[in-house]
């Protein structure tokens, strides 16, 4: 066993400390401040995420049927604005079809390497500030396309996905560390469920506008993609920089300051902040003894690989575990189940929608309490009975066309949803934050962005190629590649690192 050291015993002193305080963050006037702050910066960063990534959602065009309307398969109840888009850039087919989804991903996968340089130099802050303000040039670039310029639309969104990555590496570093150590993992986990307001926003917009004759049916969600990055960039001044940041940087001064007013309410004599400020300098310490100045340090150590396979392996859970099916090709398995009015597929879309973020906010709030490892142990073997259940459901409406199998198939679409969302939605940012340290943490959460964007990029890509000609075999496929992760997902926590 190994001994425990001084910033162990610190960090045993500030949970303490903090177990003691009684009063709710609502009753703490500073706090409360800076928790409201937090939502339209940092936590609408994942909302801005949410908009962008479900406004332009996979197109899937069936080349043999000239009615767009029942041919057009998308996620998030926006048959409108892509059915728009699909008729505007000219029908494109499958190769296209996913160039002009997956952009978005291939230009976070470009830039992830200089995503930590921006973060740890230049501050958390700044890293927001710079993603938002390549997001708005892309919404603007979007909103801007000319109809049939196809490379006009494909780099507005390359250069989305040039943005996105600074935003969210910056807010959830920020989140982390400006948060009072009581609410961390919850802010952490309502990070992620947030997505789906920006989602659900999208949905509203691009039905009000699907039926306008003109083109601003499809420009006016375009043009609201810059709405939440003008938030950011409005409110990030008035949010006070990471004090982990700051020490680093030596500006211990200003750090204290900002423990002090938002962790004590001003009280400048408080243990709790002094047991704080002396846990972040011996971490500094301690981190400064071992680190090194380049990526390398992500398998320097036995630990530290470890930690970069637990990094990597998020990523790819995140956006193979399923979530594929519901996000991308919701409209084809509704036909496959005979589903096929748009306006009920419209009604499921918005329902399934809202009701990921009603379970998604709740596991926000409850998940963090319990042991990681536990729960995502359990979501993931949730997810993989799920599974079973809806392709022997398939398979039985598909030989039998029973209203039951039908209806039993919509039940397993809602139930992976809380599945999902309590462990790959609720846990990943605080366990990422826990797991790696400080000086490796923007390179490590960069390398889980990269493998998840890798992952997207793959779905997004490949999959309307492959759905062309064997639309039957990705249910399968999707299911065999989830088996396959199980035992992986479950094998490291952050106690055992």
């Amino acid at each position: 066993m190994v001994a425990p050291t001084a910033n162990d015993a610190a960090a045993d002193l500030v949970s303490r400390l903090a177990a003691q305080d009684k009063t709710p963050w609502y009753k703490k006037p500073n706090l409360r401040i800076l928790y409201l702050v937090l939502m339209p910066t940092c936590i609408g960063v994942e909302m801005t995420s949410g908009f962008v990534s479900a406004s332009c959602s996979l197109i899937d065009v069936d080349k043999r049927s000239s009615r767009f309307m029942d041919t057009c398969a998308n996620s998030f109840a926006h048959f409108g604005y892509m059915l728009t888009l699909v008729q505007v850039f000219n029908s494109p087919r499958s190769t296209l079809l996913g160039l002009m989804s997956a952009i978005y991903s291939l230009g976070a996968i470009v830039v992830l390497p200089l995503v930590p340089w921006i973060s740890d130099h230049l501050g958390r802050r700044m890293a927001i500030v710079f993603g938002s303000v390549l997001m708005i040039i892309g919404a603007a670039l979007q909103t801007a396309s000319q109809n049939y310029v196809v490379a006009m639309f494909v780099c507005s969104r390359l250069v989305l996905g040039f943005g996105i990555p600074f935003a969210i590496v910056g807010a959830s570093s920020l989140i982390g560390e400006l948060s009072h150590p009581k609410e961390r993992a919850i802010l952490g986990s309502l990070f992620n469920s947030c997505w789906f307001i920006g989602s659900i926003v999208a949905a509203g917009i691009t039905l009000g506008t699907f039926k306008m004759d003109s083109n601003w049916g499809w420009r006016i969600p375009s043009l609201v993609q810059i709405v939440p990055s003008f938030l950011q960039i409005g409110f990030i001044f008035f949010l006070p920089e990471s004090p982990r940041w700051l020490i680093a940087h030596g500006r211990g001064e200003e750090a204290y300051g900002i423990l002090v007013k938002y962790h004590a309410e001003g009280d400048m004599d408080s243990e709790f902040v002094k047991a704080e400020y002396a846990q972040i300098e011996r971490t500094l310490d301690l981190e400064k003894e071992v680190a090194k100045t380049s990526w390398l340090e992500l398998v320097a150590t036995s630990g530290m690989r470890k930690r970069l396979v637990v990094g990597s392996l998020l990523g790819l859970f995140t956006q193979w575990s399923g979530n594929g099916l519901t996000s991308y090709y919701l409209a084809r398995i509704l036909d496959n189940v005979g589903v096929t009015d748009n306006h009920t597929k419209n009604l499921i879309n918005l329902a399934l929608t809202c009701w990921g973020f009603v379970n998604a906010t709740f596991f926000a709030l409850t998940a963090s309490r319990l042991n990681r490892r536990t729960v995502y142990l359990i979501g993931t073997l949730t997810i993989l009975l799920i599974f079973t259940g809806w392709t022997v459901a398939s398979s039985n409406y598909a030989m039998t066309s029973s209203d039951a199998s039908s209806r039993a198939v919509i039940a397993f679409i809602f139930l992976y949803s809380p599945a999902y969302n309590v462990c790959f939605n609720a846990l990943t940012y605080p366990y990422l934050v826990e797991v790696f340290p400080y000086h490796v943490r923007a390179k490590g959460i960069a390398v889980f962005q990269w493998f998840g964007r890798m992952a997207a990029f793959f779905n997004q890509f490949v999959n309307p190629i492959g759905l062309a000609n064997a639309a039957t075999a990705y249910g399968s496929l999707s299911s065999a590649a989830h088996l396959l992760f199980v035992p992986g997902n479950c094998a490291q926590d952050a106690g055992r690192i």
